[in-house]
């Protein structure tokens, strides 16, 4: 099993993959401000870390075959978060990230779309530009899983569709759950398909 460090392991979405890499035994350094906010599980060790201290964070991170980070852009330089899984020497670099930069139609981004929702505007756009520094970089096995539209607590289905730059929808709209993308994210881990590049999870 892979040596797994997960930035933003107490988090919505981070404690879902937590749960998942821990229910499929693999050894997961789970990385938070909080960590006493880690949930115990088995084969999980809580360690106190910030994407504001590179430095520090880099000393977490080296040792590990995998690095996921699941925080929110609002708060990430994302060149220094780049930088530390660089530095430390992890291969591979999987990012939690947004459904604004997927295409509604050829050229056309979701993020653009008249009625996006001004609340979730700033957080999309860093999103955005995170997409864009990550696919200038040239030496991490990177790769950005942005969920669909909705994308909210629910149930392990296990049920779902992949796709690459365009977001995914149904009769029933653009959603996937926590739950589900944890699932479709430690797939990836566990049997790589997509590198260097952008997909995206949804019912």
């Amino acid at each position: 099993m892979a040596r797994i460090a997960l930035i933003g392991a107490s988090g919505n979405v981070g404690s879902r993959i937590l749960k998942e890499l821990s229910d499929r035994g693999h050894t997961v350094t789970a990385v938070a401000r909080h960590p006493e906010k880690i949930a115990s599980l088995p084969g999980v060790t809580s360690r106190a870390g910030d994407v504001s201290d590179p430095k520090a964070l880099t000393e977490l991170l080296t040792g590990h075959d995998v690095a996921v980070s699941a925080v929110r852009f609002s708060d990430t330089d994302p060149h220094a978060l780049i930088d530390a899984v660089r530095t430390a020497g992890v291969p591979r670099y999987l990012v939690v990230g947004g459904a604004g930069s997927l295409e509604v139609a050829p050229g056309h981004k979701l993020i653009d779309q008249p009625g996006f929702p001004d609340a979730y505007r700033p957080e999309a756009s860093k999103g955005v530009v995170f997409l864009d520094i990550l696919r200038q970089e040239r030496v991490l096995d990177w790769v950005f899983l942005s969920p669909s539209a909705e994308f909210l607590p629910g149930e392990r289905s296990g049920k779902f569709r992949l796709g690459r730059d365009t977001l995914l929808s149904n009769e029933a709209g653009s959603r996937i759950s926590f739950e589900d993308y944890a699932v479709a994210l430690v797939d990836e881990i566990e049997r790589p398909a997509h590198s260097r590049e952008r997909f995206t999870v949804g019912y």
